[in-house]
């Protein structure tokens, strides 16, 4: 385990080489990472790689002018070098009016505990030996006839934070997953799909044997596709692209985009943007969540927002400087890199359970489109106008029938938020989740 001691000293002695040096304000941040990786494919190891890095970001504020500087190099002596830097890029730098610390009322002044970090790393041994066992269970699978590959990853990483007005403080996490991807049919009539399981640990992964057999299902399930003739229909998101919607509805209350006035949401405060049937939450504080942190970049605490209360938009996310610009108080949402100052992000972003069975949201659906695969960069946060390359199955009387690709479905948020219905299947599988989902009516472009 990395000391978090050491972390804090560098930070605290950046932090105070910078106010010497003539910052007004500074924080600086120290990032550290591990990363250990496996790639089997058809029984061989591709790859097994070991990354680790370090790094350093400083933020300087003269007035409400400000710099940020980021390096590898962490030797002590190198530092003025680097303080030096930022100082004279702030001077040169124009005014931002909207640039701050956090309120010392808003500080994290305790961490709770949120069981982020795994100690027991796994050995190179199993991460290949479980990459292995998935792709063998899914190639031993009638039908499945080439595989993408399967993966390991596990990874662990340490957020050191200080800032001028008193917060110094630092975590460490760890993540892990495995994956499988293979192929079904032959020649031109070939069909790929996947399965993926992502957690803070090991122990927490699904199977090696369930993420193999899970994608030589769904692979094999894609064979022998239909094109279907252009149509206004009912689509149906899976619960493995759900989450894409979430996505997107996140950049639009995003506090930066909305203070620019560059959302479609940006006049919907205490509107109703979706169905009275839907209520999203973000929770920074959920234990073992993938978007888990007990502060933010800012040295904010976290807390429990509800961005969608029964339909009505109650809460942008924001970091500090979306905050002042927009006159309000930041949601402890501000994520950052070492080289660019932070930016507001959701933590974990979920919409909660609908009180409709899976199987109930489609049960009178004549015909209709069950999504399971997204591609493309079809969504304009600016005006909600969403096109995107989608493949998956028709439901037939409230059944699905066959599989079906090289569609596009179309339509535009504003209307597609309020028309969605959400099943009670929501599963916490990534940073950002949502049940099974229903928008009444999509344009489909199909033949």
């Amino acid at each position: 385990m990395t000391d978090l001691s050491s972390c804090l000293d560098y930070v605290s002695d950046l932090l105070n080489r910078a106010k010497k040096a003539g910052a007004d304000h500074a924080d600086a941040g120290m990032f550290e990472s591990a990363s250990t990786s496996a790639t089997i494919r058809m029984g061989k190891t591709e790859h097994l790689e070991r990354a680790e890095s370090t790094g350093f970001g400083l933020r300087v504020m003269i007035g409400k002018k400000q710099a940020v500087v980021s390096s590898t190099d962490i030797r002590k002596d190198t530092l003025n070098q680097m303080v030096e830097r930022a100082i004279a890029m702030a001077k040169a730098s124009p005014e931002d009016p909207y640039i701050g610390l956090a309120d010392k009322k808003l500080l994290a002044d305790t961490l709770p505990e949120l069981d982020l970090y795994d100690p027991a790393e796994p050995s190179a041994e199993w991460m290949i030996d479980t990459a292995k066992k998935a792709e063998d269970i899914a190639l031993a699978v009638k039908g499945i006839s080439n595989s993408g590959g399967a993966d390991t990853q596990y990874s662990t990483n340490v957020m050191a934070l200080a800032t001028s007005n008193g917060f110094i403080k630092a975590y460490q996490s760890s993540s892990c997953s495995i994956s499988a991807c293979v192929l079904a049919g032959s020649g031109t009539d070939m069909e790929r799909d996947y399965d993926y399981s992502s957690s803070r640990f090991v122990s927490d992964l699904t199977s090696a044997e369930e993420i193999g057999r899970n994608a030589a299902k769904y692979a094999l399930q894609r064979l022998n596709p239909r094109k279907v003739p252009s149509c206004h229909v009912p689509v149906i998101f899976d619960k493995r692209v759900s989450k894409t919607l979430l996505s997107s509805f996140s950049s639009a209350i995003n506090g930066a985009l909305v203070a620019r006035g560059t959302s479609f949401l940006k006049d919907k405060m205490n509107q109703q943007v979706f169905s009275s049937s839907i209520s999203i939450i973000d929770d920074p504080y959920r234990i073992r969540g993938l978007g888990s942190r007990p502060f933010d970049a800012e040295g904010v605490r976290g807390t429990k927002h509800t961005l969608i209360d029964k339909g009505i938009l109650k809460s942008w996310i924001m970091d500090i400087r979306s905050a002042n610009q927009l006159g309000m108080q930041t949601t402890g949402n501000a994520a950052r890199s070492l080289s660019a100052p932070p930016t507001p992000s959701s933590s974990n972003l979920y919409m909660e359970n609908g009180t409709i069975g899976y199987d109930a949201l489609m049960e009178d659906i004549k015909d209709g489109f069950y999504i399971t695969d997204l591609f493309g960069m079809g969504v304009n946060i600016v005006t909600g106008d969403y096109s995107q390359g989608a493949s998956g199955f028709w439901i037939e009387n409230g059944k699905i029938s066959y599989p079906v690709s090289e569609i596009t479905i179309a339509g535009n948020l504003k209307e597609m938020l309020t028309q969605a219905t959400p099943a009670n299947d929501l599963e916490f599988r990534y940073g950002t989740n949502a049940p099974t989902l229903r928008i009444e009516r999509m344009t489909i472009a199909g033949t």
